[in-house]
């Protein structure tokens, strides 16, 4: 489960052309140089004297043309930035190119009138007549200077990124020199976005700016803020103030409810129409559009909360909470006149709030339960002589896209919005169901903004490591995001006329702090922004990387997180005569692993895997991907002090036994049982909580050792409910492990008594029989129900004493 920018339709670029040649494409791509099978083994240039020549490839996303020249230009405390006097905006993007210089190189350039000497000067020139589009630019860097041209402000604003990632692609302070080169650029797509979920978990006015910050930086320009759920309702409206009062507060559900004391919190948070502002004039100076999410007829539990009239009154007993649950809930919006005027109040005031062009009303997920057990809604699908209750889904998104015609906005909503009937006309949407939405909307002659599920939502997990932050599954990696096919199959030519861009979604039941977010978004995001900036044709997966090498470094500069998942190193360790054989790897396969045997962290000198290592226990291994002397990846490490220490599998390592519903759950209390600390990320199966640890070495295993964590069930699962599989408690209940399938008698139990009272994690252990050869163990939890959800955080397998 996004805004239209200021640019022409989805046109990919006036300057680039089918028989351009492979030198004039952009000098990063794969025409530039092939990367090897193992980029590590590369060959990278020879760093030139001080200051040193940026590489054109630091330039992210991709521009569309590339021309090299001939010398570098020398930029440093002495350059200037030359502004007409005439031109505000270029004074505008002047001062916000000086500021990011600042930011990463120490030292900010000063902005004077161009007429004076431009030798050695940074002009910006703000020209209507170029015969280029509205957000394309011209950058021209010579021995004497460099000169960005564009007809606006946007386009003049993302020439100066460029620029700006041209000036700090060696990741130092301080003076540097630009190669010379002409780069002429345009956004293949008019829709490049990010949505940012601030319903479930709350972000702060400076957080949301820290994230319009880095989408600037990568040329997005759509920001949809997610402002409403059955978990929370963030936007103050005047004409219903218990929408942010009632509906802004939740109690959070397990440990993360209650205070120190055991005594009930709330967890609050809305925007007021001030804050609201600020944000969308700070998204606009940035060439952001910010488009406002306000979700019916379903997502309303928070609503109905607030204002229960509105909610379906024949089926409702009593006002529901707002929800502490994650998943598909039940509770919609009525279709009465009454409640319409609520709703168009509460829009006219966001209109009135967000200049966007656009207007996303939600209507996903719109659980028809209670409209199909409600008389009264039943006799309104009579009256109006509708099929079903699809059908009075349509007419209920038709009669407020009519509404918002009438303000002069266009309606955007998730492509459930198909069902049931024909949508208004204006109506654009989002497809996030797989491909069909797009395919079937464009069909029908609606533009569409690609942002299916599992391709391009940012809340998935980006690998399968023990360190891993919480997050859904399958994986959704770096470079699935890359590859991600802007065109659906199925489409002719004609419907993808009508796909005017992509966007990333991050929805944040499971991203409960700002860390979390940022981990989430980068570089996934960055990948995606050249998805919807360059053009198809020059995508290269290995160059790509080569330019994220500068970029990390420019966000460990700024403090920026962003997940090293697809770099950090793997190991795989098993015992051997000498003590282990340990293999390293990382997701990518790109860069090359550096690793050292004493504990130390290793450098860019460290010694370089090649092959597997024999080392003797006890072992302390920590190995970092590198590449160009540049560290892509923290140091991991790897432990053990004796063979038994080599069996040990976490729940991210273990293997789920079904699909779906598969989760890395952040626990509800620390590690220790506290409300603060660190938490254990807990991989599970919502419907089926099961494990296995496949192959065990069982020879000499006398004892299992297990870390065991409970959750609590705080999911609606709506028709999948009765699929959850509870089992009995014999007589106790206990973590039992079971030999080779999950069906056989357990061979272990292990009981929970222990873990009952605590909110964290608890050891436990329980011998097991004689055993030997390599078998697959089971675990499963028999509690005799499913909430709390017990969940496995790792196991071991230990030797007699």
């Amino acid at each position: 489960m996004k805004s239209r920018p200021l640019v022409a339709p989805p046109v990919r670029t006036a300057f680039v052309h089918a028989g351009l040649a492979c030198a004039m494409v952009v000098a990063l791509t794969a025409c530039e140089r092939k990367a090897t099978a193992e980029p590590a083994a590369a060959a990278v240039a020879a760093p030139a004297a001080q200051p040193r020549a940026a590489h054109p490839s630091a330039i992210l996303p991709r521009p569309a043309r590339f021309v090299p020249g001939q010398g570098a230009f020398a930029f440093g405390p002495q350059t200037a930035i030359q502004v007409a006097a005439d031109q505000p905006g270029a004074r505008r993007v002047g001062e916000f190119l000086a500021q990011r210089v600042l930011a990463v190189r120490g030292f900010a350039p000063k902005l004077r009138d161009r007429s004076g000497d431009a030798k050695g000067a940074i002009a910006l020139a703000l020209d209507p007549t170029l015969p280029i589009g509205e957000e394309a630019y011209v950058l021209d860097v010579g021995q004497d200077g460099a000169r960005i041209s564009a007809r606006s402000e946007a386009g003049l604003f993302y020439g100066a990124v460029s620029l700006w990632q041209l000036a700090t692609a060696d990741g130092a302070q301080g003076a540097t020199a630009i190669a010379a080169q002409r780069i002429e650029d345009a956004p293949a797509y008019r829709w490049r976005g990010l949505m940012l979920d601030v319903a479930r978990h709350f972000r702060s006015v400076d957080e949301v700016k820290a994230v319009l910050d880095q989408m600037a930086l990568l040329k997005l320009n759509t920001f949809h803020w997610h402002l409403t759920d059955d978990q929370g309702w963030r936007i103050e409206i005047k004409k219903y103030p218990r929408l942010a009062e009632v509906g802004g507060c939740r109690v959070r559900a397990g440990a993360n409810g209650r205070d120190a004391q055991g005594k009930t919190v709330q967890y609050c948070g809305y925007y007021t129409q001030e804050q609201i502002r600020d944000v969308v004039a700070y998204a606009a100076a940035r060439h952001i559009v910010v488009v406002p999410e306000i979700e019916m007829p379903g997502h309303a539990q928070a609503a109905i909360a607030a204002y229960p009239a509105f909610g379906v009154g024949d089926v409702l007993k009593q006002p529901p909470p707002v929800s502490p649950d994650w998943g598909v809930h039940t509770y919609l919006f009525n279709p009465e006149d009454q409640t319409f005027v609520f709703l168009t109040g509460i829009l006219d005031e966001v209109v009135g709030l967000f200049p966007s062009k656009y207007i996303h009303i939600g209507g996903d997920e719109a659980a028809k339960d209670q409209w199909k057990a409600s008389p009264t809604v039943q006799a309104k699908i009579k009256s109006l002589g509708l099929k079903d209750e699809a059908a009075l889904q349509s007419w209920f998104v038709g009669r407020i896209g009519e509404h918002l015609q009438t303000r002069g906005r266009v309606l955007v909503g998730w492509d459930e919005i198909l069902e049931g009937g024909k949508l208004p006309a204006s109506a654009t949407v989002m497809s996030w169901r797989g491909d069909a939405g797009a395919l079937e909307a464009t069909r029908q002659g609606h533009d569409v903004i690609l942002a299916p599920d599992r391709k391009l939502y940012l809340d998935y997990a980006q690998s399968e490591r023990d360190d891993e932050p919480s997050g859904r599954f399958p994986v959704a990696t770096l470079r699935a995001f890359y590859e991600f096919p802007m065109t659906p199959p199925g489409m002719d030519a004609q419907q993808t006329a009508h796909v005017i861009g992509a966007q990333g979604n991050l929805w944040v039941e499971h991203k409960r702090t700002f860390e979390q977010v940022q981990l989430a978004l980068h570089p996934r995001l960055d990948a995606l922004a050249e998805v919807v900036w360059s053009p198809a044709q020059g995508r290269d997966w290995n160059d790509f990387q080569r330019r994220l090498v500068p970029q990390l470094e420019r966000y460990k500069t700024l403090k920026v997180g962003f997940s090293d998942a697809a770099y950090a190193v793997d190991f795989k360790a098993e015992p051997a005569a000498a003590g282990a054989q340990v293999t390293l790897s990382n997701q990518t396969g790109f860069g090359e692993i550096r690793y050292r045997t004493d504990g130390g962290e290793p450098d860019a000198s460290s010694p370089v895997y090649a092959q597997p290592l024999q080392a003797a226990l006890p072992l302390d291994l920590v190995a970092t991907a590198f590449f160009d002397g540049h560290a892509l990846s923290s140091p991991r490490r790897l432990r053990a002090q004796s063979a038994a220490d080599l069996s040990e599998r976490s729940s991210a390592g273990l293997k789920a036994c079904r699909e779906g519903y598969n989760l890395r759950l952040e626990d509800d209390a620390a590690r220790d049982g506290r409300s603060e600390g660190a938490r254990a990320a807990l991989t599970v199966n919502l419907i089926d909580p099961c494990w296995i640890y496949p192959g065990a070495k069982l020879d000499g295993a006398a004892t299992l050792r297990a870390t065991v964590g409970q959750v609590p069930y705080n999911f609606q699962l709506w028709h999948d409910t009765d699929q959850i599989v509870t089992r009995k408690a014999q007589p106790d209940a206990a973590l039992e492990v079971r030999l080779d399938d999950c069906k056989s008698a357990p061979i272990a139990r292990l009981p929970l008594q222990p873990a009952l009272a605590s909110d964290g994690l608890t050891v436990l252990e329980a011998p097991l029989p004689k055993l030997s050869g390599s078998h697959d163990l089971c675990f499963v939890f028999a509690s005799g129900k499913h909430d709390p959800l017990w969940a496995l955080d790792r196991v071991s397998l230990r030797p007699a004493p």
